[in-house]
């Protein structure tokens, strides 16, 4: 039998490099936050610039790279950059990801689909393929796909046919990459959280009506709160989660068990 870890060390993250998409706004700034007072080195990326220098000053030992993920050469960049600087990348968090609203399947609206699955599924394929080449070569790494509960069940009533598919497919895309590189040391999860306050979220959360329905279809009967993300987080990108992979790890307050 092993012996017992040092507890307090458990989610430790020391030294390790993390990289961060969507960290302007929302779960990628906590993200950014969280994993640095765990000791890692972060690298921030997002599309707004001014919020990422923000909060890179913020933190200990961090980089800024302006990103937008629906743009394959800029992709490529922020792996680059993050290689030239810390010469490594331990642990990739596909955070950014927007939603299609409301948008009616019988309007066949393609271009907002295309446009959704594009920043939430093609970039998370392309970046952690970018990644890998690294971890790969030193047989070691994390990736963290941030899907939602919706990537497992219906956004109805909500109207969201692009948001549900691109995160059903990146549930699956986890699942996939997880078995190819499991024997070569890169561990593969998703992070699905049921409904917290964001940015994207906001509009639900200040209308009465939406905020009673996330309520009474959340089985503890309230949305979440981003610290409850905190330890979900730290769980998939340390050791502690050493023999992990390919799962849905649902942070959602009972939704999908209801």
């Amino acid at each position: 039998m092993s012996e017992l870890p040092e507890i307090e060390n458990l989610y430790r993250i020391d030294g390790k490099v993390c990289v961060v998409t969507g960290a302007s706004s929302g779960f990628g700034v906590r993200f950014a936050k969280v994993l640095s007072a765990a000791g890692a080195k972060v690298v921030a990326a997002a599309r707004r610039q001014d919020r990422l220098q923000e909060l890179v000053g913020e933190l200990p030992d961090a980089i800024a790279v302006q990103c937008d993920v629906s743009d394959d050469d800029q992709c490529r960049e922020l792996i680059a950059t993050t290689l030239s600087h810390y010469g490594k990348v331990d642990v990739l968090v596909n955070n950014a990801g927007i939603s299609d609203a409301i948008n009616p399947a019988e309007e066949a609206n393609i271009d907002v689909f295309r446009n959704v699955v594009d920043v939430n599924l093609n970039s998370c394929f392309l970046l952690s393929g970018l990644a890998a080449q690294d971890m790969l070569t030193r047989g070691e790494g994390s990736i963290i796909n941030v899907a939602s509960v919706h990537g497992m069940v219906a956004s109805a009533p909500n109207l969201q046919p692009a948001y549900v598919a691109s995160k059903a497919g990146l549930v699956n895309l986890t699942r996939d990459l997880a078995v190819q590189w499991a024997k070569r040391g890169i561990r593969v999860n998703a992070l699905c959280p049921g409904y917290f306050e964001t940015e994207l979220t906001q509009v639900m959360f200040d209308d009465e009506r939406s905020s009673q329905w996330i309520a009474r279809n959340t089985a503890m009967g309230r949305g979440g709160t981003p610290d409850e993300l905190d330890g979900a987080l730290l769980f998939l990108a340390s050791e502690a989660s050493s023999y992990v992979t390919g799962i849905p790890l649902p942070v959602d307050g009972g939704w999908l068990a209801r």
